[in-house]
């Protein structure tokens, strides 16, 4: 059995780890989180950071022993300096928080990369991790809407910057440019986005403690994410009705299957592929092709094969990317955000106009 630890910061963070929680302990109730099995394998630890309470306060199955606050008004407010200052203000409790959980044999940490306390807290905590711990570490990352605005598309260049720098064992990408397809309100796309990580992740992990006929586990899964450019993404689809293996394999491989925008058989490095289902889909010859077609282009793919009896076919990709266009094209954005807040604060800086108007006060008071 594998022991797992999951950790979400900041507020985006502190949403998916809830989805996971929520899909891990089942939803009868609001005591589900406390009264419950775990469905899956490992032993897996949660913990939810955040400097905003009423984000941790709005969990609704996380544990509160699970949830760290780190005090700070109300959140850093999407300033990576401050949360800067604030993690190391309380680095001692967060890393007690974790020591006193155990061994692990792997780490997720899990934030968006646009605000402010997931953005700055996540790369100094895996620094600090990877200073004390032997397991590796992994961070999931979702990237911004890239209209969202100049301080968060800037705040994703530097946080992923300083992730690449941290000794992060790969960076996970997930993009809330999914959002624009989901459709529906904002809350419900949101959810969507959420439930979309968690599915994956879980998956994921079932399926790195399961028996498989062709067997992929955590070592595979290490090997897997050592390639590239030290990112990677995952994919995922669900057959629909009894859809030939072939034709689900290709879905969890196409762009609309993917959490980042990339094309697997020009952009990817190395590949996981994980089938589960009932053994009347898995056509060897079917599996067979479609993993040779992928190894062609991007070398090694491990697959492995989970029969669940009466389940209509699942596959799960993991890629790593030996490029990303789709990333490149967001530093481009973020590098304009940039150049567009400092040129707006040298003008600021450079006014003299209100300062006239307020000096011709001085000495004066108010007369009522």
């Amino acid at each position: 059995m594998l022991n797992i630890l999951i950790i979400g910061n900041g507020q985006c963070g502190n949403r998916i780890l809830d989805a996971i929680n929520r899909e891990a302990f089942g939803t009868k109730g609001r005591f589900a989180k406390y009264l419950s099995q775990q469905k899956y394998k490992s032993n897996v630890q949660t913990i939810a950071i955040n400097t905003a309470v009423n984000d941790l306060k709005e969990m609704k199955f996380t544990k509160a022993k699970d949830r760290i606050h780190t005090p700070h008004l109300h959140g850093v407010g999407a300033n990576r300096n401050v949360g800067k200052h604030v993690f190391e203000d309380n680095k001692t409790l967060i890393m007690k928080n974790i020591h006193d959980r155990g061994d692990f044999d792997v780490a997720f940490v899990i934030t968006s990369a646009s605000g402010g306390t997931g953005s700055s807290f996540t790369p100094m905590l895996i620094r600090e991790l990877k200073e004390k711990c032997d397991y590796p570490i992994y961070a999931l990352v979702v990237l911004p809407f890239r209209e969202e605005g100049t301080l968060y598309l800037q705040n994703a260049a530097f946080c992923l910057k300083d992730l690449r720098e941290s000794g992060a064992d790969g960076i996970i990408l997930a993009d809330n440019q999914f959002l624009k397809q989901m459709g529906g309100n904002v809350e419900s796309a949101y959810n969507g986005i959420n439930d979309m990580i968690a599915k994956r992740l879980l998956f994921l992990l079932d399926a790195l403690d399961s028996e498989m006929m062709m067997v992929t586990d955590l070592g595979d899964f290490k090997t897997v994410m050592s390639g590239g450019a030290g990112l990677a993404t995952i994919g995922f689809y669900e057959a629909e009705a009894e859809m030939p293996i072939k034709s689900v394999i290709k879905n969890a491989l196409s762009p609309e299957g993917m959490l980042f925008s990339t094309d697997a058989y020009q952009e990817a490095s190395r590949s996981m592929i994980i089938l589960k289902g009932d053994r009347k889909y898995m056509s060897i010859d079917e599996v067979s092709s479609e993993v040779e077609q992928l190894s062609s282009c991007v070398g090694q793919v491990f697959k492995g094969i989970i029969v669940r009896n009466d389940e209509l076919p699942q596959v799960l990709t993991v890629l790593t990317l030996e490029s990303a266009m789709e990333l490149e094209n967001l530093y481009a954005i973020a590098v304009e955000a940039i150049n567009y807040e400092r040129q707006k604060k040298e003008r600021v800086d450079s006014m003299k106009e209100v300062d006239r108007a307020f000096s011709q006060i001085n000495g004066m008071d108010p007369s009522y």
